[in-house]
């Protein structure tokens, strides 16, 4: 059943949904995986790095209801279950238990990092079927890369 009526011819509304549900799907996990960590982190880097995973969770969350929100005004049914997550998601996650600051540095660096290379492949995939779902793609790669280069440099001393 069709809602909306797509603005999109078929080809280019099948590319439109797979990036905007793969995205969908890699920003609450990624939301996940930021509450994990912010709920298990120890070091003496506990108070910052705590912080900056409610940024990032906060970033993720926000931006997964607005790429559902473009979904569905393109007529296309956004899929957030908790099974559809669980059984699409592919980030980099965290292990159970206690996690030291210096490992969330390395996670959340490496998941965003993954992230944005599945973004950049988006972006690429939706210049001409919708350049309007690029545009948002392009906004979130350009804030999952703020937040990625706050987790690298705190490991700045470290990597030189």
């Amino acid at each position: 059943m069709t809602v909306v009526k797509s603005p999109l011819p078929e080809p280019a509304r099948q590319v439109t949904f797979d990036a905007l549900q793969s995205t969908l799907v890699d920003l609450l996990g990624l939301s996940l995986i930021g509450k994990q960590a912010h709920w298990n982190i120890v070091g003496p880097r506990f108070r910052s790095i705590h912080l900056q995973l409610d940024e990032v969770v906060s970033t993720a969350r926000s931006y997964a209801d607005t790429v559902a929100e473009r979904a569905a005004a393109l007529g296309l049914a956004p899929d957030g279950r908790p099974e559809t997550i669980a059984s699409a998601f592919t980030l980099p996650s965290p292990k159970d238990g206690w996690l030291r600051d210096e490992d969330v540095v390395q996670l959340l660096s490496e998941t965003l990092g993954t992230a944005i290379d599945r973004l950049r492949e988006r972006i690429a995939a939706t210049e001409k079927p919708d350049p309007v779902t690029q545009d948002l793609l392009i906004g979130i790669t350009a804030d999952l890369e703020k937040q990625r280069w706050m987790f690298e440099a705190e490991n700045w001393p470290r990597d030189h």
